[in-house]
């Protein structure tokens, strides 16, 4: 047992590799200011939004109001969490908190995708910086540290209608703290504005105009005034809160959804990808295939996601939608995809010898493990890469019709078939090939892909699924005679293991197609049946 826990162990970590972001098309004229790897840090800086630099930006700017008011009380405080594991990171993301992994009173010397405090091991959890307010109630069983308090004027209601100018008292603080090259000034009427623009893409194949990032998170933040926001089907997005000073902007692949996209580091549980530092009046970006290739990778798997669990919803789930919380990696080096499901608990959870051996570190095996990788190798298109996407999100719905005891012999059978002698040589194990799971899944999976590209794409050539060794010509032929995706997919369920269950199944649901059936079984059954048994 033990040697086939390493075979597993084996068989992921060649598959995952840590992102290695190439640069932002910088030149060698220009400084690096803007990457996708590691944010660099610079000095500390004095926060203009702590309530002593708001106290005295206030008496220089109102002296009478400020002797009428008093020292400003705290509104918020500017904190950091320590979660220990997935669980606990989940806890604080339920209670609403906006969390950011680096500190947001330091200079940035280089913008990038992620940072880990170099005081903590790699293989952890990185310090969380929020800004919550003061009467919020801290778990008790995760660590945190009250950095700083806070003065932020939409948070204290008497600022409503108390005469005072808050935009030249802000002004004031950044002049007092040394930040006023951040401060902008009269960007509209009345000064401060809402963060607004939009998130596009091209799809050449769709449309000569760009399409809209769907559903994708807008972080923004200037010191502790953190905003977030999610953009519509057009891509449109409109921030909540007010600014007036440079803004720095990130898209965070956590879709409304539910889905997320990693991996920047192993145990951030959405990928982020910077946007830079732009205006208080928002940041509009359009998407091409020459743009950084993992922002514009993760933009077209979102998008991928977004169209299925729409899908999804209009079919009133008959198309099954996958797990909310679905976790996937694009991995550059693979050319293949491939739903193992662990962090939904799969083999972690359902292979006994496995969970015996992790026990109590099980939840932090999930929290590091994905549910789907998405290779990346050899595609550039955004045509080539949502048709991938989309069979990653329909193998996610029927593992949610299936569950994970199913899910196992479909894991280890694919790990089987791809490895084959190689596990044996090189680790003394033969691995299942349960090829009826196998060939199943695939035939599903390829089917629903086809279906729902044909949709979003009615006019182009659908032959790209013909040379799949499980190509769903047997599902095609039914859904072309009647029987649709909304009618087959419900039938994909625990019990149907393999294609003659499937037939009997089918058989019993709709006798009014029998003789349909009967003949797309007749024509292409043979393909799905396992010869080991």
């Amino acid at each position: 047992m033990k040697r086939l826990l390493l075979a597993i162990l084996f068989i992921l970590s060649a598959c995952v590799e840590k992102e290695n972001l190439p640069w932002n098309r910088v030149t060698e004229d220009e400084p690096e200011e803007f990457s996708h790897d590691m944010i660099v840090l610079g000095e500390k800086l004095d926060d203009p939004y702590s309530v002593s630099n708001m106290t005295k930006a206030l008496e220089n700017v109102s002296p009478a109001a400020a002797s009428g008011r008093g020292s400003l009380q705290a509104t918020d405080f500017y904190v950091r969490f320590l979660p220990r594991d997935e669980a606990q990171f989940q806890e604080l993301m339920d209670l609403g908190l906006k969390m950011l992994d680096h500190p947001l009173d330091y200079r940035i010397i280089r913008d990038g995708d992620w940072y880990h405090d170099p005081s903590l091991p790699e293989e952890s959890f990185t310090w969380q910086y929020a800004v919550v307010p003061v009467n919020f109630e801290f778990p008790r069983d995760i660590r945190y540290e009250r950095l700083e308090d806070c003065y932020l004027t939409e948070h204290d209601p008497a600022t409503k209608a108390d005469g005072i100018d808050w935009l030249a008292v802000e002004e004031e603080a950044y002049r007092l703290t040394g930040n006023s090259d951040l401060f902008r000034p009269g960007t509209r009427a009345g000064g401060a504005t809402n963060p607004e623009g939009y998130i596009t893409i091209m799809d050449p194949d769709h449309s000569h105009e760009p399409i809209g990032v769907k559903g994708v998170e807008v972080c923004c933040n200037s010191f502790v005034k953190i905003a977030t926001g999610y953009t519509d089907e057009k891509g449109h997005y409109k921030l909540n809160r007010t600014y007036s000073s440079d803004v720095h902007y990130r898209l965070v692949f956590r879709n409304v959804k539910g889905f997320r996209q990693g991996l920047n580091r192993v145990l951030i549980p959405a990928s982020v990808s910077t946007l830079g530092k732009q205006g208080p009046e928002g940041c509009t970006v359009t998407l091409d295939s020459s743009s950084e290739p993992f922002l514009f990778t993760r933009c077209v798997v979102n998008n991928a996601g977004y169209d299925y669990l729409l899908a999804a919803e209009k079919s009133g789930n008959s198309i099954p939608p996958p797990p909310r919380n679905m976790q996937i990696w694009d991995i550059p080096i693979l050319d293949f995809t491939f739903n193992i499901m662990m962090h939904q608990g799969v083999i972690l959870e359902t292979f006994e010898p496995l969970h015996t051996v992790l026990g109590v570190y099980t939840i932090i095996a999930k929290t590091v493990q994905a549910d789907a990788y998405i290779g990346m190798g050899g595609f550039s298109s955004y045509n080539d890469v949502y048709k991938r996407a989309l069979l990653v999100f329909a193998h996610g719905g029927h593992f949610s019709r299936v569950g994970k005891e199913w899910w196992q012999h479909y894991v280890l059978s694919s790990i089987g078939s791809l490895v084959g002698t190689l596990a044996t040589d090189l680790i003394g194990i033969t691995l299942p090939e349960e090829m009826a799971y196998v060939k199943l899944a695939n035939m599903y999976a390829s089917y629903c892909q086809a279906v729902l590209y044909r949709r979003n794409y009615p006019d182009s050539p659908d032959s790209f699924f013909s040379s799949s060794d499980y190509s769903p010509q047997l599902l095609l032929f039914l859904d072309e005679r009647g029987l649709g995706l909304e009618q087959i997919a419900p039938l994909f369920t625990t019990e149907v293991a393999d294609i003659d269950m499937l037939k009997l199944k089918m058989l019993s649901y709709y006798p009014e197609f029998k003789t349909v059936i009967n003949e797309a079984f007749a024509r292409y059954g043979e393909q799905y049946k396992d010869e080991d048994k």
